[in-house]
């Protein structure tokens, strides 16, 4: 898109805010609303309500029209991500109406999916690009009020009588006060303290949030407190059954700045803005902020520019894709400490991915087999105990299953149980077929490491898996006062039970009670262990990383492993970050990484790992998750993916065959 293009626009969904878009598209420099896209083109008015613009017939048409460059989504809620990605897969740029999800990890996997298909994605907080916007920044950094102690915003009206029916009561629909304008305070707080810090927005270190949640089941009025690492602090609100002030705040201790109704700037359709300092003496000053563009106009150009430029994302003082995750992650804080959870983000209420289609299994993870398992297995595992819901969480599991991928790590005691339980819900939700997962468990972790407590939390497990079986299961940790055979008597019971139907092992057990557990099942005609979960990576863990961990990264366990062939299935495979730009010879700010992996002898390896992934045109952990691969002994990783962007970056790596001298090399 050259200078004198006109970026050529098209509208999913025909509601008042589409109606105010269009006006923006209208009275701005660079851009023409081609068409809009509704469910029901006999509607009446709307053509009246979009002048000049095709009225599509389905959202999927718009998106397969060569005449749109770029799409607004201006759905409910509930589908802003799912059309967002669906128009970046074909090719569209997007704005999307705020919020662009209904998560940070919804919102971080469009941004991601924009990434890949090289195209513009953008939330629509319409006054981050309107001038007045950067004066109230400028006037923050100048000093005029001193040093920026308290921040105070709201956004908040009366709807009145509550309307079951309509979007904002409806939880259905994600409605509500903190979806849809808390986010303006929040990010307006972030913009302020960032100015205070000499950055383009700031997050805060802690977030304080409470409300009330109405009959409806949504948010009908809530605030929170924001507190920044400068010292800054915020007080944040909003409502839809509360008329507030709704005005902007900022305390320094020389005095405050006032702006009523900040998102609104100069108004609709252009005018003047108020800005109103009130200095520590009493005196006051009033800056106006003249400005005859329609308000709307400011974001259509601004996506313009960006495609222009080159970019993929608003410059600043406009939210890029790190301000957008930021502000969307406080959000959720504060939805999480009033417990508001839309019925969409239920597993009932979430049966499909996140483009709102039907969860599939992939082909593209490699498989392999592996002995005691009947199942191929895929080449990886995924961990996901780090997710806080389901919502969360099925992002990942639905990408890894679409991918290929069909071994799940579970235990017992992950996030109090929570893991075990996104997973049953996910799998059910899903329909995937029981018969085609290999779901690993694991039970009698410290301080319960007694073979009384296999069986109890193995009931418990299943109840919260929802299946009546797994395929690999870890005795958690290991006891040594403990008689090796009571654990394998145990877990032999299991097996006979039918509720284990694979294999059976010990998870950071050493070689010498492994080999006593395997000579105690062939003395007493009792099912031996036949795998091992240990850590094992090129970066060998010098100090564990908790109690009672153990590795199976040097040269004596490997040998072992090869002569007896038994699979581990390695934690911390790709090392926890060691081979990643968090480490460096320079950096000891992270504990755990500085006490377990930093050693000469592994800042040889991740130097060589460094250099191979350059000759390779791949990353150095992209060459550590292929080491562990390219072992003469089965290892099946268990990675741990944050993001679906992650995932995927891992999964990357599974087309690398390392050598055998390669992997002598980087072994050192």
């Amino acid at each position: 898109m050259n200078e004198t293009q006109t970026l050529r626009w098209g509208i999913i969904g025909p509601g008042a805010i589409a109606k105010t878009f269009a006006g923006g598209i209208a009275h701005s420099r660079t851009g023409k609303l081609v068409a809009i896209a509704t469910r029901d083109p006999a509607k009446a008015g709307l053509a009246e309500s979009f002048p000049g613009a095709r009225i599509v017939a389905g959202y999927e048409a718009l998106l397969g029209d060569p005449e749109i460059d770029a799409v607004y989504v201006a759905t409910p809620h509930t589908g802003h991500a799912a059309w967002a990605i669906k128009a970046i897969r074909a090719g569209k740029h997007v704005l999307v109406e705020k919020p662009i999800a209904l998560s940070a990890y919804e919102a971080e996997t469009v941004y991601y999916e924009a990434r890949k298909a090289g195209v513009f994605a953008g939330e629509a907080y319409m006054y981050r690009l309107h001038p007045q916007t950067a004066k109230i920044v400028d006037l923050a950094r100048s000093g005029m009020i001193g040093e920026i102690r308290l921040i105070k915003s709201s956004f908040g009206f009366d709807m009145g009588e509550v309307k079951p029916q309509h979007r904002l009561f409806s939880n259905a629909l994600a409605g509500g006060g903190i979806l849809d304008v808390g986010g303006y305070p929040v990010s307006m707080a972030r913009l302020v303290a960032g100015a205070a810090a000499g950055t383009s927005f700031a997050e805060p270190e802690a977030v304080f949030g409470v409300g009330h949640i109405g009959a409806t089941g949504v948010d009908e009025w809530a605030s929170a407190v924001l507190k920044f690492s400068n010292g800054v602090v915020a007080e944040v609100s909003c409502s839809i059954r509360a008329g507030q002030d709704n005005v902007l705040r900022i305390l320094g201790a020389e005095g405050r700045i006032d702006v009523a109704d900040f998102w609104f700037a100069s108004g609709h359709e252009g005018g003047t803005g108020r800005l109103e300092i009130v200095r520590k003496d009493g005196s006051r000053q009033v800056v106006d902020v003249q400005e005859q563009g329609w308000l709307y106009s400011f974001e259509v150009d601004a996506v313009a520019d960006a495609i222009r430029g080159g970019r993929q994302e608003f410059a600043s003082p406009g939210m890029n894709w790190a301000d957008s995750i930021g502000n969307l992650r406080v959000m959720d804080q504060w939805r999480a400490a009033i417990g508001l959870e839309y019925e969409c983000e239920k597993p009932a209420g979430r049966p499909v991915n996140i483009r709102g289609e039907t969860v599939r299994a992939g082909s593209g993870i490699p498989r392999r087999s592996l002995p005691g398992i009947a199942k191929p297995v895929s080449a990886v595992a995924l961990g996901f105990e780090f997710f806080p819901n389901f919502a969360a969480a099925s992002l990942t599991l639905d990408a890894f299953y679409e991918a290929g991928g069909n071994v799940f790590d579970t235990a017992w005691i992950y996030n109090g149980g929570t893991t075990e339980v996104i997973f049953g819900d996910w799998h059910r939700s899903r329909a995937v077929p029981r018969e085609g997962i290999v779901l690993i468990g694991k039970g009698a972790h410290s301080p319960l490491v007694y073979p009384d407590q296999i069986g109890r939390q193995l009931s418990q497990s299943l109840e919260r898996l929802k299946t009546d079986y797994v395929d690999v299961y870890f005795m958690h940790r290991d006891n040594p006062d403990v008689p090796v055979g009571e654990f394998v008597d145990a877990m032999d019971s299991e097996v006979r039970a039918g509720r284990i139907r694979g294999i059976f092992g010990g998870s950071n057990w050493t070689r010498e009670r492994l080999a006593e557990a395997i000579a105690y099942a062939e003395a007493a005609g009792r099912t031996p262990p036949a795998a091992l979960s240990n850590n094992f990576s090129l970066a060998e863990m010098r100090d564990p990383i908790w109690p009672g961990c153990v590795a199976a990264s040097d040269d004596q366990w490997k040998r072992w492993l090869s002569e007896r062939q038994i699979p581990n299935f390695a934690w911390s495979s790709q090392g926890r970050g060691f081979f990643t730009e968090r480490a460096g010879r320079d950096r000891t700010d992270d504990e755990e990484l500085v006490r377990c992996w930093y050693s000469e002898r592994n800042f040889t390896r991740r130097d060589r790992a460094i250099e191979l992934a350059a000759r390779l045109g791949r990353k150095p952990i992209h060459v550590a998750l292929a080491y562990g691969l390219a072992q003469p002994f089965p290892v099946l990783p268990l990675i741990g993916p944050r993001t679906v962007a992650e995932l995927e970056d891992s999964l990357s790596a599974l087309d690398i065959t390392l050598t055998r001298a390669e992997v002598e090399w980087l072994e050192a």
